[in-house]
């Protein structure tokens, strides 16, 4: 089999109106796609899209936009394997704002483990708020818990039982 990264790289190329996208097709068969908005904002396309291995790199291409999708995402709103955003959504979830994943991060995160400054949900959170099978932060509803004030399976804060019911209330009320 012939070396690609030492060729030149005869992608095929469609261009729509929205965007462009390049495309290459391995003699065996895997396929590399990437496209592009037109339209950008502040320097980033609004949509940048990757799939699989570059012929020219022979590395994945980190997709970078406003909205970035592919195996790894950097963006306003990222998703991927590997996500880094205001938004992340991803295995490894890294948010400014929010991280929804396996492994979140975030103001607030959601994942198998979330780790947050403000609200962490998942099987180890912490945060703020920590719900979670072992949670660690100032409210915590867990099955073991480390905190201020703590509501788990050996015992329950007054204060962290107030929280708890409020909060619940407040969300049961918000979709009713």
């Amino acid at each position: 089999m012939r070396n690609l990264l030492l060729e030149p790289v005869e992608y095929k190329i469609e261009r729509t109106r929205r965007g462009a996208w390049r495309r290459f097709v391995y003699p065996d068969g895997r396929y590399f796609a990437e496209f592009k908005t037109h339209a950008t904002f502040l320097g980033w396309p609004w949509l940048h899209y990757t799939a699989g291995v570059c012929p020219e790199t022979g590395r994945r291409i980190m997709a970078k936009g406003v909205l970035a999708i592919g195996r790894s995402a950097l963006g306003g709103l990222a998703v991927g394997q590997a996500a880094f955003g205001v938004i992340a959504i991803g295995q490894l979830a890294v948010g400014l704002g929010l991280g929804l994943g396996q492994a979140a991060s975030g103001v607030i995160a959601i994942g198998q483990a979330g780790i947050a400054g403000l609200f962490g949900l998942g099987q180890i959170a912490t945060g703020m708020v920590a719900i979670g099978q072992l949670g660690v932060g100032r409210y915590v509803l867990a099955q073991w818990g480390f905190g201020e004030h703590v509501w788990q399976q050996h015992g329950a804060d007054p204060q962290a039982m107030e929280f708890f019911r409020n909060a619940y209330e407040q969300v049961s009320a918000f979709f009713n």
